[in-house]
This record gives structure tokens, C-alpha cells and sequence, in this order.
């Protein structure tokens, strides 16, 4: 790459350059190449680069990992303790949950090995070893294996790592899981391989009081008073690997874990995050940003605020659709109001304006270059001409895929016909069990019908107002003609009469299955029309955006190449990164400062009995007004609770830790503020802060609220 020519010549200016360092989600394995670790020296590191990363050692690398699908979590002691943030460890807490055991409401603590809770399909992933496989790829495009755009897609790449691992050292050892990736839009290819532990216990969470304080009023806002973290840890066999469940496994055995600092922090102490962010879109062109408002971002705003409503009034009548519902109002209400902020954010940012100017500066540098000439012209073409198709295909997404759950697989259907009209005893037997397959799937324990029966009535009127009558499936002409124009009575027929309905139902038509009984079938016609509206509207984006991966190639090779000899980051695409910053204050606009850190004394404040987001438990408002707060106090006496960063972070990053200048764990990184929520687009040097817990409020709560000294004894404490 032309980074790596340019940057010794350009080591000096590099230094000297005045623009913060704190923006950047960089490559492990190329803090040496990109001279990252004297920058970060400068700003407090007191450690090396192979302190990091080490690709042929221990390093702090070893004790971050993945967490489930879509969290951070670091080990903090050597008997595999896993560190994450509470709503990470949400899904897993509401799984052991039910009104008898309540833990969502009521916190669990574990006082021994033996009260561990197995939790199954909860995974944790270390990075075990990363390959650049760019030569190899760009071989295979060359030898006219594969062209330039199917390098960087999911089939290929899938493919070749799985023939790089048959051929590596790594083949046939337990837990290993490759896994090919493009970055920097396919200009350069990494395989990365990970060791993947699925015996993983939960250990330790607070009340959701406590670990979900300020709810979703609070959440993207600063200040906060939010204990967000739970606590986990990893078994494995008696040799240490990868193992499923087992009585006879043992605590893992961790190479590396973060000692974990209380000597406080003071504004300007260097802090570094080492996690997996999940999705940034820096490289977007003016018009693509303009596309995430109004396609993505606003179908979302709009089909989750109906969603939500409903949500709340079940979750407000029922302890019990409160616990079953907990986790998919959590994942929804996030990100509803994520879109939100960063539809504003773009506009008080001038994020627009900030996107056209780079797009002058790189005309400017593409003159008479070729690769580079008339790119940004050719993406706006694209994208005005997707822009609609890809607005339908979201709010299809939004208001049916990702809210209704209800619905009768109607490529299973067409295998119980196929199977009635050429007597295929063999292939119906298979097709029914299936069926049955489907139904438990929708009526597990966290699913209710009339809430989700009230969900779909709301849903599609709300869906027929974003859309015109062309743009909705087939089912809604069903609801003009069969029903007069009636959604209630379209949606009550579906819920009572289909062939999944009930368990009745379902036993009825397994007994004697027909081809009348299918075509007549409510939840058949509804899914089998959505589906194909869906397929229709997808094929016709995927068609419209033809061309624009290759576009995006060249487009974020140039402006790599203009802001030489500045290193440059790739997007996010939840693999390991680092970032580092200082601790540090804000302000949000005038008149208005905000610290870099709050105390027990906020969480006071901000209590309020009548509202459940709000509510303080007595034992911990009684441990804040007797100033109990024992060694994890501040010097004078009050206890801290969260900080501030100017660390660069999105989702994925939860529960990532935040580590000091000598590698010691002083947070957990849990959120962004929402001034900065145009972030993943564009960062804001000014604004952008991640909001962290810090680490004694977690010691605190674990100690004086959860009697769990033994965890504590487990820990590495530098006081």
C-alpha cells in the first residue's frame, strides 16, 4: 500500500500535525506500520506495541473478546471472568428470568462455582490469530477465479477461509472458526481466526434498576447514572479448550486478564478502548447521508414508534409480557432512538456540508486521474435511482419482518403439496415435522399472541400510510376484498383460523393434511405474499445499486491516498479495533458544560418512585446516604459512577473495556452522547464522547449490594 511508503518520510510532519488523534477505530496489526503507538505515547501510553498486539504472544489483545452476537466483554481474572455491560448480558439475564425468578427485576448473584448459570447458545470468541490474505485474494481476481466485486462477498469469502484453515496448523483443533473479511472497501482482506468458548455461565447482574437506570429516557445522554455491567465466565474442558456444556468442565484457565485500577481518574488521563464496533459508514458521499435519513433511519423512527407503543401498554399490564418482552423491546427501543439522534445530529452538525466539502477537495485531487475521475458522480447517479426502491424495502422490513412474528412458511406448504400430489410419504413426513418445527419456533416462552395479534393491527394500517397501494403485498387487496377494507377482522381471521394458530389447529391438519387446507390457509396466503413483496422490492435495490461497491472501492482508495501521509482507518465491521483518547469534559452548546464524570448524588436526583425508569432499590439509596461506599470512594468521600471519554466507539463496542496508560481496566464502555449520534458517519472532534462505567461503581455494587466478595478476591485490584 502507498500508506506504508510514504509514512517514514513523513514521520516528523506526522507528529507534528495538529489535528487530535482521538478519531480513528485502527487495526491491531497495523499499529506498527501506521506509527500509532508514538502518537498514543504522547497522549499517555506507557506501554509497547507488542503490549497490544503480539502476533506471536500474550498480549492485552488475549483478554478482549466477543460477547454473544453483538457485545464486547474482557476477562478480569484468571479464572475466566467475563466483564460486559448489562444490557449485553440482557438476553442471557431474561432467559433465566420468569415471575418466580425474576432476575430482570430483582439482579442474581452467584455465591459460589456451583450457582453459575449454564447459559445455551451464548458464546464468547478470542481472536486467536489475523492472516492478510490481500495477496492471495488479488491472485485469485488476476487469475480470473473470481472478479473484483465477488472477492468481496460473503460466498467467496466464506470459501476461502474455510480452504486457508484445511490447510493451516489450526485444522481439526477445537473452537477454531475463520472467518474472511474486506476492509477499506475491498482494498485490503484479512482472515481472522477465533477460538470460540460455548460453555458460558452467567455469575453476576444487578437489578435492571440498577443496570438499566434512566431507561430509555437516559440512553444516548449524558449525564448518566447507569451501573450498566454484568458478569460472566467461560468453561472449558480439563485441557482448557473449547468444550459444550458439561458438569466435569472448569473454569478457564486465561492467559491474559486486565488488573483492574481504583486510584481514580482525572481530566486528560489517557484511556484507550479495545472491542469489535460493529458498522461505521465514514467514507458515505453527501448524497448517501441524505439517503440514511430519509430511507433507513426514518422507516425505522416510524415503524418502531408504532412497535414500541404497543410494547409498553402489555409490558405495563403483565409482569409476565414484561419479562418475555424485555429483550426485544431493549434491541428495538435502541436503536429507534439512535435514529433519531443521528437524524438530528447530521442536521446540527452540518454533517451534510462537512460531506460536500470533501467531495471538492477530492474532485480536486482526482483531476487527471483516472481510477478517481467522475466517481462521486456516478455514486449520486446510483443513489438517486435506488434512493425509492430501497426506501420501500426498509419500511417492508421494519413494519413486517422485524415486528409481526406470526406467519405459516410457505415453502414448507409447497413441500406438504408436493408431497400429497405425488405421494411422497418420505418427503410429507419430513415436511410435517417442519411445520411443527416452525410452531414451537413462534410459540416459545417469549412469544404471546395477543401481543403480537395487537402489534400486527397496528402495524398494518401504519404500513399502508408509509407506503402507496402498489408498494404493499397482495394481502392487503385480501383485506379490501374478502374484508371489506377491515384490518382488525383481516387480522383476527389469521391468529384464529390458520393452520398455526394453535397447537389444535396444527394437530387437525398434520392428522389428515390436504391441498384445500393450504390454499385456504390465512397465515400461507399472508407470509407467501409478504415474502414475495420483500424478494420483489430487494431484487429491484440489488439490481438499481449495480456497480457502487466497486465505486466505494475506488472512492475510499483516493481519499486514503489525499490524506497521505495521515494513516487511514477502514469502517467498522465488528473486528477488533483500537481506539484511544483522553478523559475529558464536554460542551454541548452554549452556556452548557458538562463534567467528565457523575456521582451516587445524580442517581438521587434523578429518582423517581412513580416512573419504573427511575427507581432507586432501597438498599442501594441506603448505602448512597450513608456514604457506605468503603475503598472504591473518590478522595473526597462521594462515589463516581460513569465518565467520560473522547474515545471513537459505536455499536458493537458495548462492554468494551476502557483501559489506562499502564494497560489497567478503569471502565466499561456502554453508550455515545447524543449530540454525537451523526458519529458513525462522521466524527465530530469537538462533540463525541463514549460514556463509560467507571470500574469502582461496578466493584461498589458487586461488594456492598451484591455480597459477591469472593468475585472480588478473583480480581487483580491496584488501589
Amino acid at each position: 500500500m502507498r500508506i506504508k511508503k510514504y509514512l517514514i518520510a513523513a514521520y516528523a510532519a506526522l507528529l507534528a500535525c495538529s489535528v487530535q488523534a482521538d478519531e480513528g477505530m485502527w487495526l491491531l496489526q497495523l499499529l506498527k506500520q501506521q506509527n500509532s503507538i508514538e502518537l498514543m505515547k504522547k497522549q499517555g501510553l506507557k506501554l509497547e506495541a507488542d503490549d497490544l498486539y503480539n502476533p506471536n504472544g500474550v498480549s492485552l489483545k488475549d483478554a478482549v473478546g466477543i460477547f454473544g452476537g453483538g457485545c464486547t466483554g474482557e476477562i478480569i481474572s484468571p479464572e475466566g471472568l467475563i466483564l460486559t455491560n448489562h444490557h449485553c448480558g440482557y438476553a442471557s439475564i431474561q432467559q433465566h428470568s420468569s415471575v418466580e425468578h425474576d432476575y430482570l427485576t430483582d439482579g442474581f448473584w452467584a455465591m459460589n462455582r456451583g450457582e453459575e448459570l449454564p447459559t445455551p447458545g451464548l458464546k464468547f470468541r478470542f481472536v486467536h490469530r489475523i492472516v492478510d490474505i490481500t495477496d492471495l485474494v488479488n491472485v485469485k481476481v488476476k487469475a480470473g477465479e473470481v472478479d473484483e466485486y465477488q472477492a468481496m462477498t460473503r460466498p467467496f469469502l466464506s470459501k476461502l477461509a474455510k480452504e486457508e484453515l484445511e490447510k493451516s496448523d489450526l485444522k481439526g483443533k477445537p473452537g477454531i472458526e475463520p472467518l474472511a473479511l474486506p476492509f477499506y472497501a475491498g482494498n485490503k482482506y484479512y482472515l481472522i481466526y477465533y477460538k470460540v468458548y460455548s460453555d458460558v455461565r452467567m455469575v453476576a447482574a444487578p437489578p435492571s434498576s440498577i443496570g438499566k437506570f434512566g431507561g430509555e429516557t437516559d440512553n444516548w445522554m449524558w449525564p448518566r447514572h447507569t451501573g450498566d455491567f454484568s458478569i460472566f465466565r467461560i468453561y472449558a474442558d480439563k485441557n482448557g479448550e473449547p468444550a459444550e456444556y458439561s458438569p466435569e468442565n472448569v473454569p478457564l484457565k486465561t492467559p491474559k486478564y486486565l488488573p483492574i485500577s481504583i486510584k481514580g481518574l482525572n481530566e486528560g488521563d489517557y484511556a484507550m478502548i479495545m472491542g469489535f464496533p460493529g458498522s461505521t459508514e465514514r467514507y458515505l458521499t453527501e448524497s448517501e447521508v441524505r439517503q440514511t435519513m430519509t430511507a433507513y433511519n426514518q422507516a425505522m423512527i416510524d415503524m418502531r414508534t408504532v412497535y414500541l407503543d404497543v410494547l409498553k401498554k402489555y409490558m405495563r399490564e403483565s409482569d409476565q409480557i414484561r419479562i418475555q418482552y424485555a429483550n426485544k423491546f431493549a434491541g428495538s427501543s435502541n436503536y429507534w432512538k439512535n435514529s433519531i439522534g443521528m437524524n438530528k445530529a447530521i442536521i446540527d452538525n452540518n454533517v451534510l456540508g462537512t460531506k460536500a466539502e470533501q467531495e471538492k477537495q477530492f474532485a480536486l485531487f482526482a483531476q487527471g486521474k483516472p481510477e478517481y475521475e467522475g466517481v462521486v458522480d456516478k455514486i449520486d447517479a446510483i443513489v438517486e435511482k435506488v434512493t425509492p426502491s430501497l426506501r420501500r424495502l426498509m419500511y417492508l422490513s421494519e413494519g413486517l419482518n422485524r415486528t409481526i412474528e406470526f406467519g405459516c412458511p410457505p415453502a414448507v406448504m409447497d413441500k406438504i403439496k408436493e408431497a400429497i400430489e405425488t405421494k411422497n410419504d418420505s418427503l410429507l413426513e419430513a415436511s410435517k415435522t417442519q411445520l411443527e418445527k416452525s410452531y414451537e419456533n413462534i410459540f416459545n416462552k417469549d412469544y404471546d399472541m395477543e401481543v403480537d395479534r395487537a402489534v400486527a393491527k397496528a402495524m398494518l394500517p401504519a404500513l399502508a400510510k408509509a407506503l402507496s397501494p402498489d408498494e404493499l403485498p397482495a394481502f392487503y387487496q385480501t383485506i379490501q376484498d374478502k374484508f371489506k377494507g377491515n384490518t382488525n377482522a383481516f387480522v383476527d381471521d389469521l391468529y384464529d383460523n390458520s393452520i398455526l394458530s394453535s397447537r389444535e389447529n396444527l394437530d387437525k391438519f398434520l392428522k389428515k393434511p390436504s391441498v384445500k387446507a393450504i390454499e385456504k390457509d390465512p397465515a400461507t396466503h399472508y407470509s407467501r405474499t409478504k415474502l414475495a413483496k420483500l424478494r420483489e422490492v430487494a431484487e429491484e435495490v440489488s439490481q438499481k445499486e449495480e456497480g457502487i461497491d466497486l465505486l466505494h472501492k475506488a472512492y475510499i482508495r483516493g481519499l486514503n491516498e489525499m490524506k497521505l501521509p495521515m494513516p487511514s482507518y477502514p469502517d467498522a465491521n465488528f473486528t477488533i479495533r483500537l481506539t484511544y483518547g483522553n478523559v475529558k469534559a464536554y460542551n454541548p452548546k452554549d452556556g452548557v458544560h458538562y463534567k467528565y464524570f457523575t456521582t451516587t448524588d445524580g442517581i438521587l436526583e434523578k429518582e423517581d418512585p412513580e416512573n419504573p425508569e427511575f427507581v432507586v432499590p432501597a438498599k442501594l439509596k441506603e448505602l448512597i446516604q450513608k456514604k457506605d461506599f468503603g475503598r472504591y470512594a473518590m478522595a473526597d468521600g462521594t462515589m463516581p459512577v460513569c465518565f467520560l471519554t473522547t474515545n471513537d466507539i459505536t455499536g458493537g463496542n458495548s462492554g468494551s473495556p476502557v483501559i489506562d496508560g499502564e494497560g489497567h481496566l478503569i471502565g466499561c464502555a456502554f453508550d455515545g452522547n447524543w449530540e454525537s449520534l451523526s458519529g458513525d458517519i462522521n466524527f465530530d472532534d469537538n462533540l463525541q464522547r463514549c460514556i463509560a462505567l467507571d470500574i469502582r461503581y461496578m466493584l461498589f455494587i458487586l461488594d456492598k449490594l451484591g455480597g459477591c466478595q469472593h468475585l472480588i478476591n478473583e480480581m487483580t485490584i491496584i488501589e
